[in-house]
C-alpha cells in the first residue's frame, strides 16, 4: 500500500534569516517562522494528515504545533529525525570559518563535514531508518513531518540513489516550511515535489 510522507522543514529562526549553522542548537523560531507555522497548519487543514511525526528540537516542535492543535493530532518525536550537528561551526556562517575549512567543506561536505561535527553518512542512516519505519507504520495513508534543512536533503539523495556528497550542488535550497513529497511503497521510494515555498503549499494537496 501506498505511503504518501510529505516532509516540511521548520520556520525560520533568527540564526537561519542570518544563514548561521544552526544544527544542534535548540532556537525557536522568530516572527516570520510563527507565520509560516502558520500557513503549514493552514495547508494542512486542508490535507488532512493521518499522522504526525518531528524532530524533538524546540524550532520543529513549534512549527508542527499549530497543525497538531487544529486536527487533533499528537506528533511522534524521533530523535533520528534532529538535524545535523555543524560541531565547530554552530552559530557561525560559512563565511567565518577558517578558509581552508570551508573551501574543503564546500568541495566535499561529506568526506570534509564541519570539524567536530555529525558524518553525514551517519545522518542520511538515520533518517532513512526512521522514514522507512514511518512508511511502513502508516501504509496507505498521508503523514506530514517536520524536521530539517540539511537533513532532508541528505535523506532526497539517499532515498534517490545519489552521492552524499553531491547534497549541496544538487540540492542547494529548501526554504523554510517548504515542503518535499514522497511516495512510499514496499521501501521503493519516489520523489514527487521538493522545495514547494510557503505560499504555495496549497499545490500539494
Amino acid at each position: 500500500m501506498r505511503t504518501t510522507i510529505v516532509l516540511a522543514r521548520h520556520g525560520r529562526t533568527a540564526w537561519h534569516h542570518g544563514n548561521r549553522y544552526t544544527g544542534s542548537t535548540d532556537l525557536p523560531i522568530d516572527e516570520v517562522g510563527v507565520r509560516q507555522a502558520q500557513q503549514l497548519k493552514e495547508w494542512a487543514d486542508g490535507y488532512a494528515p493521518d499522522a504526525l511525526w518531528a524532530s524533538p528540537m524546540l524550532r520543529a516542535r513549534q512549527t508542527i504545533t499549530p497543525a497538531a492543535e487544529a486536527l487533533g493530532l499528537t506528533p511522534t518525536l524521533d530523535a533520528r529525525l534532529r538535524e545535523v550537528d555543524f560541531g565547530a561551526a554552530e552559530g557561525k556562517m560559512l563565511s567565518e570559518l577558517p578558509p581552508a575549512v570551508a573551501k574543503a567543506f564546500e568541495l566535499d561536505p561529506v568526506r570534509d563535514h564541519l570539524p567536530d561535527g555529525e558524518d553525514p553518512v551517519e545522518a542520511a542512516d538515520r533518517v532513512r531508518e526512521v522514514f522507512d519505519e514511518i512508511g511502513q507504520r502508516h501504509q496507505g495513508q498521508k503523514v506530514l513531518v517536520v524536521a530539517h534543512n540539511t537533513l532532508i536533503r541528505l535523506l532526497v539523495c539517499r532515498v534517490l540513489g545519489l552521492r552524499l556528497n553531491d547534497y549541496r550542488r544538487l540540492l542547494p535550497a529548501l526554504g523554510p516550511a517548504a515542503l518535499v513529497r514522497f511516495r512510499w511503497q514496499d521501501g521503493t521510494v519516489g520523489l514527487e515535489a521538493y522545495n514547494v515555498p510557503p505560499l504555495r503549499l496549497e499545490t500539494l494537496g
